[in-house]
Parts: structure tokens; sequence; C-alpha cells
């Protein structure tokens, strides 16, 4: 468990030129706040920006613990030559990898997980709309909230994590440390917002990113206890 931890969390961190391009411009806004009497400093937004990643990680947390529970329904159910569990730790660390390399510019797989999610997303879209401007900590956890549904394949891939993790409360704990990685990134971003975005739009930032991710869906793979065995006693049965 504590594995499925550290690598959300890293994943979060890394994936981070992916969270700037896609919410960069949200937690600059939120910066930003009402119409003041005379200038502010950028810091000054920093609680509104918390708030909104309050939200967020709520959204998260709640996928994480349906995600869990589900997988800890079919761990208990699973049975015969591959076992459920190390079958849905491969798809796991398999996304994490296809993530990597799509954050590195290497590949876009993971991109239909966030047609998938598209549906969703609509449902919820008009009410993160109406929620705008978030002007105050209330309303930007709500706002938080709402755009964690955001379709986003780095949230869709580290739900796989989650999904292998045991339980709904495991689950919910993978997500929220996938969301704390997240965190440094988007508040950088409501501080220097502009110019961090050109920084992660550089090929060389998005590519020693994404290769991060690719390691620690390698490390995952080679973390499974009696891989190869497992996919020999199911290739075994095929024949």
């Amino acid at each position: 468990m504590p594995a499925l931890i550290a690598t959300a969390f890293l994943v979060g961190l890394a994936g981070g030129v992916h969270c700037v391009a896609m919410c960069g411009g949200i937690v600059a806004a939120l910066g930003l706040g009402a119409p003041q009497a005379r200038p502010r400093p950028a810091s000054a937004g920093i609680p509104r920006q918390l708030a909104y990643s309050l939200g967020r990680v709520a959204t998260y947390s709640g996928a994480g613990a349906v995600a869990g529970g589900l997988g800890g329904l079919g761990a208990d159910a699973g049975g015969g030559a591959l076992p459920v569990q190390v079958a849905l730790l491969v798809i796991a660390n398999a996304l994490i990898i296809l993530l990597g390399l799509y954050l590195a510019g290497l590949g876009n797989a993971v991109l239909a997980l966030e047609r998938a999610g598209s549906l969703v997303w609509r449902a919820v879209h008009g009410l993160g709309a109406r929620l705008s401007p978030a002007n105050t900590r209330l309303r930007a956890v709500a706002v938080g909230v709402a755009w964690g549904f955001l379709p986003c394949g780095l949230v869709y891939s580290v739900l796989a994590t989650a999904l292998v993790s045991g339980s709904a409360g495991r689950g919910a704990l993978v997500m929220a440390s996938f969301g704390l990685g997240t965190l440094p990134n988007l508040l950088a971003a409501g501080l220097a917002a502009e110019s961090l975005r050109r920084f992660v739009r550089k090929p060389l930032a998005r590519r020693i990113a994404g290769l991060a991710v690719v390691a620690l869906g390698l490390l995952g793979l080679a973390r499974i206890p009696d891989l190869t065995a497992h996919l020999r006693s199911g290739l075994h049965l095929l024949h």
C-alpha cells in the first residue's frame, strides 16, 4: 500500500506539465478575485487556490473510494490462472506507462480515457461555469469539486491504481495522495501563470516529466509478485 500511495503522489508531481496546461488558467483566475482598490500581490490568491484544490482532491478521493471498493470486490471474486488482482495491477501500471508516453509526446492512446469521460464532464460543466467567478473561498471549493470531473487521462490512469488498492478507504487515500502531488505545480501556476505555462510547453520539460512517469509504471510492473509465473500459467491455459 505505501508503494501505491508514493506512486500516485509522484505521478501527480511529474504530471504537473499536464495539470498546468489544463487547469493553470483556472488557478490563475482564482488569484484575481474581486476588484481591489489597490494592487495585491500574487500570493494573496493562495487561500482561494488552496480552497479550489481542496474541492478537486475531494472529488478525486470520492472517485478513488468508488474505484477501490469495486476493485476490492473484484479481487475477492477472482480466481483462476491469472488472478484478478494481478491483472488489475498490470492494467494500472500499463496505463501509467501510456500516460508517461503521452506526456513525453510519444503517443496519445491515453486520450481515449478522456473521451470516455466527456459525458460526465458535460453533465457538470454548466455547474462549474455558474459557480464562477470563484471570488470567495467557499465558491472556490465548489468550483474545485466540479472541475475535479474534468476528463483527464492523468486522473483516470491513477484511478486504475486506486482500483487495485483493495478497499474504498485505500482507494480514497491513493487519489488524495495524487491530488496533493498536483498541488505544487498548480500553486506555482497561480503565482506565475504565463511564464510557467510557457515552460511546461517546452518539449524537453514534457519529455523529462513523461519519461519519469514511464519509469514509475515500469517499476510498478517489476514489483508485481510472481508476474512472470502468472503470465506463463495464463498462456499455458490458452494452448
